[in-house]
């Protein structure tokens, strides 16, 4: 009887510790799926915070490209998310380590929205300064154009009203004459007996010429093409030209007409025989007459 109950009793231990065994095994499979299950949960979300962290930077690299004045903080902002992302992929996914990346994440994303905002401010800033400096250089251009015109204008002007102010003769008469004993001078072209050579001319009126003391240049050459008179030069530095001119002609001009005379005296003891020419020049050395005459 004592026996029986005996392998009855072996046979119930036996039977729980059997049961036992087998739910500790379902529990420990169970317990490495769970595990499988979780890990597979964390590289997911670890994956999904890389993307979050790529797709950030890639706004980063698109704002930087088109903008060539890009602000230095938004490169700084890149470089930044660029060192997370690397430290993402090397760590071991757990869930704090990712739940404070998911923050970091969710903070790049406001700080993005921010700097990409101050960055459109600034390009929109940039261009509406290109377009004042283009609009200001067309304007420079176009003031630049106007006072060249200007200045070709006034140019023009200028030179219309000196030619218009410039003095011109009316007449120029010259020859030889001799002085009688009352003084009286008397022409004649007997080489002999001229004393004087006598050039006259009459400046016009000019209205529009500034009066005042003004000097005209007389040049008198002899038969054999000599200059005669005091063989002095006159110079035009504008124009880089010169005369030697026999007499300076002085006068005081009012703007109406006047008769002005001039003497050449002979430099020998008569004048030579022969065709003489004389020439009057402005002070400008502007040709303004020329006549001639023979003595016999």
């Amino acid at each position: 009887m004592t026996a029986t109950n005996s392998s009855n009793s072996l046979k119930v231990i036996a039977g729980l510790l059997g049961a036992a065994l087998v739910g500790t095994l379902i529990y420990t499979i169970s317990l490495y799926n769970d595990k499988k299950q979780t890990t597979a949960k964390l590289n997911e979300e670890k994956d999904l915070v890389i993307e979050d962290l790529n797709n950030l930077k890639s706004d980063y690299d698109k704002a930087i490209a088109n903008n060539e004045e890009t602000s230095g903080e938004l490169e700084e902002a890149r470089d930044k998310i660029a060192s997370y992302i690397d430290s993402v992929k090397t760590m071991k996914a757990d869930i704090s380590a990712l739940y404070r990346y998911r923050r970091q994440v969710n903070q790049l994303r406001k700080e993005r929205e921010y700097l990409l905002a101050q960055n459109d401010s600034l390009k929109k800033s940039n261009e509406m300064i290109a377009m004042q400096r283009d609009s200001t250089i067309v304007a420079l251009e176009e003031q630049t154009t106007f006072t060249d015109s200007l200045v070709v204008q006034n140019t023009q002007l200028a030179k219309i009203v000196e030619a218009g102010s410039a003095l011109n003769l009316n007449k120029f008469n010259v020859d030889a004459v001799r002085e009688r004993n009352s003084g009286k001078l008397v022409s004649t072209n007997r080489n002999n007996r001229a004393d004087k050579i006598k050039l006259c001319y009459t400046v016009g009126d000019n209205k529009i010429s500034n009066p005042g003391p003004k000097q005209f240049y007389i040049q008198v050459t002899d038969p054999s093409g000599n200059i005669m008179g005091e063989k002095a030069i006159a110079a035009n530095e504008e124009e880089g030209t010169n005369i030697t001119y026999t007499k300076a002609s002085s006068f005081y001009y009012e703007n109406t007409a006047l008769d002005v005379c001039e003497f050449v005296s002979k430099e020998g003891s008569e004048f030579p025989e022969g065709t003489y020419t004389a020439k009057v020049f402005d002070d400008k050395l502007r040709e303004l007459g020329t006549s001639t005459f023979t003595l016999k």
